[in-house]
C-alpha cells in the first residue's frame, strides 16, 4: 500500500498562524515560518507579475481548498457565510423559505419544502428547479445560490422555477424557521413509544427529554429510539441523549489527539431520566458522530439493543477555532473512543490507495461491553440485530446519488393522487416501471466484483497471457451487462427508497414517519422484540 503524500506547495498564511498557535510544537516553527516566507512571496510576485489580471482573493481561496483537500472531508475553511450557516445548523433556527434545497451543476433543486412554510405556502414542491432569484440568474452565479433565499423575517423574495417543463414564478415571504431535533413522536402500540431524533442541535437533548415524558405520561413502558439518517451534530448534546438513560456520572466519549489540551474524558453530568425502561436504538449508514456516540455508547454499556444497519463509521471530531475577518477553520482536532475503547472511524484518509482515496478499514479490532459481549471497532456502530431492508450497495447508492430516485418520485407524484396515508399503495407494475426508467437514464457505478477484476488485471497485465487478459474482459462485460438485474436481487431495499421519496411529496415527512409505524420493517422488528422481554435480556447479556 502506498503512502499519500501531500503534494501542492501552497501553504495559505491564515491556516498555518492557527497550526502555531494551537499545536505549540517548536520543534516545526522553522519550517513552518520558512513555508510562510515563500507562499507570502510567491503569492505577491504571482499577483504583480502574471500576464493577465488576478483576483487575490480566489487564488487564496482555492489555495486553502487545494491543502485541506490532502486532508480529511471534515477539515474545512470556512468564509463569513459558512461560519453564519453553521451557526444557524448548530442552534436549530434561521430565517428563511423554510425548505431543504440543493445546489448542483448550476441548478438549485427543491429537495424537500417543510410543511407550513413559506415555501410550501407559495406552492413550491419538490423537484422544482429554481432557474432565477430575483433578477439574478442562478446558472450565473458562482457562489452557491441557495444563500440568496435566506433573508430577513418579512422580507420576500421572487424566484423564477421549471416544474415539468414549465417556467413558473412565485413570491415568497421570509419568516423565522424552525428546525426540530425531534420532527416526530408517537406511540407505536398501547405501550411502546417511538421517537426520531434526526440531528443533535442545540434542541437535542430537551426535545427527546419531552417526548420521553409525554409517551410515558400516554402509558409508553417501552421505547424505540430512531437515529437513521441523522448526520451527527454537538458532541454536548450527544452525551446529554445519552445521559437520558444512563446515570449521572458515565464515561460516554474519550477524545485523544496529538495536542494534549484535547484529550478529554466526557461523562454524563445530569440525574437520568429513566434507567429501566426497554430502548431499542435504531441506526442505517447514513448515521454519523454525534449518533454512533449515543448508538454505540449505549450499546457498551448494555443499555440498548441497536438494530438496523452498519452506522457511517465518522470517529472524528472536529472544532471550529476563530480566524481574521470573521471567518474560522472547523478541523478535525482528535478521534473519539466509546465506552469500551472503540474508535469507529471507517475510512483512513493519511493512507491512501494509488488514486488517492481514502483506505476503508478492514482490520477490525475486538472490545467488550460491560456484561461482556463483544463488539467491533474501524467500521461504524454494527447493530445487534440487522435488518435486511435497510442496507445499502453501490446499486442504491448510485441511484439516490444520481436523483434516478428522486427523479422517478417527481414524474410518479404529478401521475399519481392519493388523498391519505392509507391509501398509498406502490404496486408490482410500479417497480417495473421504476426499473425501465432507470435503465434509461445515464448513471453508472461499480461493484466490488468490478473492482477486484480491474484491479487484477492492472497489477497483473504482465504476467497474463492474450487469452486469460480476453477472458477477464469478457468476465467484465458479463458483470456490467447483469448489473441491472440486480434492480430485482435488491427490489425490497431499492422499493422502501422509492415509496419513502414518493409518500414525502403528498404526506411531508409526518406523513412518512406515520407510515412508518404500520409499514416499516426495523420498527416492527423493534417492536416484537420489545414484546419479547426474554430474547430482549438475552441480546444484552
Amino acid at each position: 500500500m502506498k503512502k499519500w503524500t501531500n503534494k501542492r506547495i501552497w501553504i495559505p498564511v491564515l491556516a498555518v498562524t492557527v497550526l502555531v498557535a494551537s499545536s505549540g510544537f517548536k520543534s516545526d516553527f522553522f519550517e513552518i515560518a520558512k513555508q510562510i516566507e515563500i507562499f507570502t512571496t510567491l503569492f505577491k510576485e504571482l499577483n504583480m507579475n502574471y500576464v493577465d489580471e488576478t483576483n487575490p482573493a480566489e487564488l487564496m481561496d482555492s489555495a486553502i481548498k487545494n491543502m485541506l483537500e490532502e486532508l480529511d472531508p471534515y477539515t474545512r475553511f470556512l468564509n463569513e457565510q459558512d461560519v453564519e450557516a453553521y451557526k444557524i445548523n448548530n442552534a436549530g433556527e434561521y430565517s428563511g423559505i423554510g425548505a431543504l434545497v440543493r445546489s448542483y451543476e448550476s441548478k438549485l433543486l427543491i429537495v424537500e419544502p417543510y410543511k407550513g412554510y413559506p415555501a410550501d405556502n407559495a406552492g413550491l414542491k419538490a423537484g422544482d428547479e429554481i432557474i432565477k432569484i430575483g433578477d439574478i440568474k442562478v446558472a450565473d452565479f458562482d457562489d452557491n445560490a441557495s444563500e440568496l433565499l435566506k433573508g430577513a423575517n418579512n422580507t420576500s423574495v421572487d424566484i423564477t422555477f421549471v416544474r415539468q417543463g414549465e417556467t413558473k414564478t412565485a413570491t415568497i415571504k421570509r419568516e423565522g424557521v424552525e428546525v426540530d431535533a425531534v420532527p416526530f413522536y408517537d406511540m407505536i402500540d398501547e405501550k411502546t413509544g417511538y421517537i426520531v431524533l434526526s440531528r443533535f442541535n442545540r434542541k437535542a437533548s430537551s426535545q427527546t427529554k419531552s417526548a420521553l415524558q409525554d409517551l410515558k405520561g400516554r402509558g409508553a413502558e417501552k421505547l424505540v429510539l430512531d437515529l437513521r439518517g441523522n448526520p451527527g451534530g454537538l458532541l454536548s448534546e450527544a452525551i446529554n441523549v445519552t445521559n437520558l438513560f444512563v446515570p449521572k456520572g458515565e464515561l460516554i466519549v474519550t477524545t485523544k489527539s496529538k495536542v494534549k489540551k484535547f484529550n478529554q474524558e466526557y461523562k454524563t453530568k445530569n440525574q437520568p431520566e429513566d434507567l429501566e425502561i426497554p430502548l431499542v436504538v435504531l441506526v442505517d449508514g447514513r448515521s454519523a458522530s454525534a449518533s454512533e456516540i449515543v448508538s454505540g455508547g449505549l450499546q457498551d454499556l448494555d443499555r440498548a439493543v441497536v438494530m438496523g444497519a452498519r452506522s457511517f463509521g465518522k470517529g472524528l471530531v472536529q472544532r471550529p477555532l476563530k480566524l481574521t475577518y470573521g471567518t474560522q477553520l472547523k478541523v478535525t482536532i482528535s478521534r473519539y473512543y466509546t465506552p469500551s475503547g472503540r474508535c469507529i472511524q471507517s475510512l483512513d484518509y493519511w493512507n491512501r490507495d494509488e488514486e488517492g482515496n481514502a483506505i476503508r478499514n478492514t482490520n477490525f479490532k475486538e472490545f467488550t461491553t460491560r456484561n461482556g459481549r463483544k463488539v467491533q471497532d474501524g467500521g461504524g456502530v454494527m447493530p445487534d440485530v440487522e435488518i435486511a431492508s435497510i442496507k445499502t450497495n453501490s446499486l442504491i447508492d448510485a441511484l439516490q446519488q444520481n436523483n434516478i430516485i428522486f427523479d422517478y418520485a417527481t414524474d410518479f407524484y404529478y401521475d399519481h393522487s392519493f388523498n391519505a396515508i392509507d391509501d398509498f399503495t406502490f404496486t408490482d407494475a410500479d417497480f417495473n416501471a421504476f426499473k425501465s426508467y432507470a435503465q434509461t437514464q445515464d448513471f453508472s457505478f461499480q461493484t466490488e466484483t468490478e473492482t477486484l477484476l480491474e484491479e487484477t488485471m492492472n497489477s497483473e497485465e504482465h504476467l497474463l497471457g492474450k487469452d486469460v487478459q480476453e477472458k477477464y474482459k469478457d468476465l467484465l462485460l458479463a458483470v456490467n451487462k447483469g448489473k441491472f438485474s440486480a434492480l430485482d436481487t435488491f427490489k425490497k431495499e431499492i422499493q422502501k427508497k422509492v415509496e419513502d421519496e414518493i409518500i414525502k411529496r403528498y404526506f411531508y415527512r409526518e406523513g412518512l414517519y406515520r407510515y412508518y409505524l404500520k409499514q416499516d420493517d426495523a420498527i416492527l422488528a423493534a417492536q416484537a422484540l420489545l414484546k419479547d422481554n426474554s430474547k430482549y435480556n438475552n441480546i444484552l447479556q
